[in-house]
């Protein structure tokens, strides 16, 4: 939303003397103007001064009725910050949050109308599939797994586990980040079950009303109190029990967290796994898309089950999606599925 809104305010203005350098006027806005008042550092006289220029320069917002100025937000929002065109799924979240601003100040009568209405930039529609040269298969999975456990003295090893839960569990980062001891039904044969309670996404201190890096919430597109049961495999049961019985919980329960209780951060998840993918694969490997992203590994879950056959409501409740979505992002990743169709059909013809 903040880096949204500094794009937008940045692009709406006049062009007075003494601007400030852009740097500067980004930092004014997404670490101080755009923050809550009681999260706001003592502004230096630099980012003063920017402000002070911004207060000045802005468009007042009536200006967005003439369509040149609602253009030139939209087209700011297409674009990164090195001028390269955004990704369209960039640009529509973006342009959602720009919606819901004027939305906001049509509500307050500052807007007889949201003036997106009238202005149209045309975006090829986003595909949203997975690359399906990013999906592992289970052998290249379980090297990755082992690979972890050789990056750093204690990291690597501590980290294991939460890969396992994204791959044979489908879990997403936050989900893993979040998923605590008392959630787990871990037997001591055959297939376990989690359930899902808390979702710790990474947001960054000055966004978050605990002060924390993350922040709890509830599950993704569920209500704030809901669960969601996900069985998972033996292999990965018992990972979780070693994990346990190796490293413990945190205080409260979380199984997945630092020397000292914290949450892994984003920055060092990324770390360790770019250099356990330099241990498991080939150097022509390492620089291709296959596994580039912890996240990958939730995809290449969510493939292997529907490649197995699983239908799909019950692997997209397992993988918290609609069936609508995940058939839409997983459609290409669907290896085998015409000779199975091609086979079932004969059957019936028969």
């Amino acid at each position: 939303m903040t880096d949204t809104l500094t794009g937008v305010t940045l692009v709406l203005t006049h062009d007075r003397p003494g601007r400030p350098d852009v740097e500067i006027l980004r930092r004014a806005l997404r670490h101080f103007a755009f923050l809550p008042i009681d999260r706001r550092p003592i502004a230096t006289p630099e980012i003063a001064g920017a402000l002070r220029w911004l207060e000045a320069a802005s468009l007042p917002l009536t200006a967005l009725e003439e369509a040149k100025h609602t253009r030139a937000a939209l087209e700011s929002l297409s674009l990164l910050l090195d001028g390269t065109a955004a990704a369209t799924s960039t640009y529509r979240r973006k342009r959602a949050v720009f919606h819901h601003a004027l939305e906001y100040a049509v509500e307050r009568e500052e807007l007889s109308a949201n003036p997106l209405h009238r202005v149209k930039l045309r975006r090829p529609e986003p595909g949203g599939e997975v690359d399906r040269r990013s999906v592992v298969n289970p052998a290249q999975a379980r090297q990755l797994l082992t690979a972890v456990t050789y990056v750093g003295r204690t990291r690597g090893p501590m980290m294991r586990a939460m890969f396992a839960a994204m791959y044979f569990g489908g879990l997403r980062p936050g989900e893993a980040a979040g998923l605590r001891e008392q959630d787990c039904h871990l037997p001591e044969s055959g297939w376990g079950l989690l359930s899902l309670a808390k979702n710790r996404p990474e947001s960054g201190k000055r966004y978050t009303d605990s002060g924390e890096i993350h922040d709890e919430r509830g599950l993704k597109h569920r209500g704030a109190k809901e669960t969601r049961p996900v069985p998972i495999p033996p292999e990965l049961v018992t990972i979780l029990r070693d994990h346990i019985a190796a490293h413990g919980v945190a205080s409260d329960g979380r199984l997945f967290r630092t020397e000292f209780g914290k949450a892994f951060s984003g920055s060092t998840v990324s770390k360790i796994w770019k250099e356990a993918r330099g241990y498991a694969f080939p150097p022509d490997v390492v620089v291709s898309p296959l596994a580039a992203r912890p996240y990958d590994l939730r995809h290449a879950a969510v493939s292997l089950w529907l490649n197995a056959g699983v239908h799909a409501p019950e692997a997209a409740e397992r993988a918290g999606h609609g069936v609508d979505v995940m058939l839409r992002v997983y459609a290409k990743c669907i290896d085998g599925q015409r000779e199975m169709a091609n086979r079932r059909i004969l059957e019936a013809l028969a």
